[in-house]
């Protein structure tokens, strides 16, 4: 059985990143901004409606992302406050269940609760290696719009 719990990467599937100008000079030079400039990739309006339904339907609502590439203690703890508040400013209604921002290349099934839920990403092997099933970014709304 599928526990009913729905996983979201934030880089490049709920913020657009890498759509951030020197969006990797800027984190090779541990600067976090762009986790706090990306914009939406979905329309969020939507989405947050959609998640509060479903988990006032008994679906666990999480994210599961991870920190940048080779980051330091503290610019690791600077990321992690920028996806938080990227979070806080664009989805402030959803009261997300878990939140795991995890170190670079974290196998995401082996941090989550429930790793047989669903889980929205941009990275294929993070869809291939999940236990339940995965999704790409294209269709979030429209998948989200059918568990109901």
């Amino acid at each position: 059985m599928m526990n009913k719990a729905i996983y979201f990467d934030m880089d490049g599937t709920l913020a657009n990143l890498y759509g951030v100008n020197n969006w990797l000079t800027k984190l090779q030079n541990e600067d976090a901004t762009p986790y706090t400039d990306a914009t939406p990739l979905v329309k969020l309006n939507v989405l947050a409606r959609l998640l509060n339904r479903l988990q006032a339907n008994g679906y666990t609502i999480g994210i599961v992302s991870w920190l940048a590439k080779n980051g330091t203690t503290e610019y690791n703890t600077k990321v992690i406050n920028a996806k938080m508040e990227w979070l806080t400013v664009h989805l402030a209604s959803v009261k997300f269940d878990e939140i795991i921002i995890t170190e670079y290349g974290t196998p995401k099934e082996m941090v989550v609760n429930f790793p047989n839920g669903i889980l929205f990403d941009d990275e294929i092997a993070n869809r291939e290696n999940w236990i339940g099933t995965a999704y790409d970014v294209d269709n979030i709304i429209e998948v989200l719009k059918g568990l109901n």
